[in-house]
């Protein structure tokens, strides 16, 4: 397994650096981090009728990037099985969610992020495909297992982190709504008890093979790094932006960890 992971991240043979940012994986990923840069300074031009246009764009372009880093590792019919696992199963945890109030407590979705499936909007379940594996790719690096409980407990906390950033911007920004507001900046202490619980169960039950550490590990820095940056000194949310960057920026340090032991 050791061995395993070397050669995920430091592979002897390859392309260099430049051919590497050449192929399509990376320059949607390239792509990907021009548009995140680009929505404070649409939005300072045009207003905020941009934000709902550059979240899509955003949520489409990372995960068509996360999915082309696993189709080079998996091969495409892994790949295709993870991603419809992923898109299906998040739906139905949405729409459950949505209508129920179970696991995140009672919120609805508004039309801004149009269209909607079954009162969802369709970018919602794309959203989950594109940072689970990043977070599937966090907690193998961190224990060393690309099965098992301790693999599915630590993708779950390297998630559900990323809501730490997610939940406040999205509802400032009218995306969805809590009946009751909770404590954490107007978010409800269950919505992340439902992260975890859901982003549990969709590990068990995908079982995905194991993640490419390299590309996936550099997506989840990047997200973390950008979100960040952006909360803190964009879109004034000091606050998820100190939480967000403690909580992701402690699980990929158990990554960077777990890859040293090893």
């Amino acid at each position: 397994m050791a061995s395993s992971l070397s050669q995920t991240v430091h592979p002897l043979h390859g392309p260099t650096l430049a051919a590497r940012l050449r192929q399509p994986a990376w320059l949607l990923f390239i792509a990907w981090l021009l548009t995140l840069i680009a929505i404070p300074i649409l939005r300072w031009i045009v207003g905020d009728s941009i934000l709902a246009q550059g979240v899509i764009a955003g949520v489409l372009l990372q995960s068509a990037a996360v999915l082309a880093f696993c189709l080079q590792a998996w091969g495409i019919g892994a790949t295709v099985r993870v991603a419809l696992s992923v898109v299906l199963l998040s739906w139905s945890v949405e729409w459950i969610g949505s209508t129920t109030g179970f696991p995140f407590g009672t919120y609805h979705y508004t039309d801004a992020l149009a269209p909607l499936v079954g009162g969802v909007p369709a970018a919602i379940p794309v959203a989950w495909l594109m940072m689970l594996p990043p977070a599937w790719a966090v907690a193998y690096a961190a224990t060393g297992q690309a099965r098992g409980w301790r693999f599915v407990f630590v993708s779950g906390l390297a998630f559900t982190a990323w809501d730490l950033f997610l939940d406040p911007q999205m509802v400032a920004w009218g995306y969805w709504v809590w009946e009751t507001p909770g404590p954490y900046f107007g978010i409800p202490l269950v919505n992340y008890a439902g992260w975890l619980l859901a982003s549990w169960l969709l590990t068990a039950v995908v079982r995905p093979p194991a993640a490419p550490l390299a590309p996936l590990l550099t997506v989840y820095g990047a997200v973390w790094f950008l979100q960040s940056v952006g909360l803190a000194i964009f879109w004034q949310m000091p606050g998820p932006a100190l939480f967000g960057f403690v909580g992701m920026g402690l699980a990929g340090l158990s990554a960077l960890f777990g890859l040293r032991r090893r």
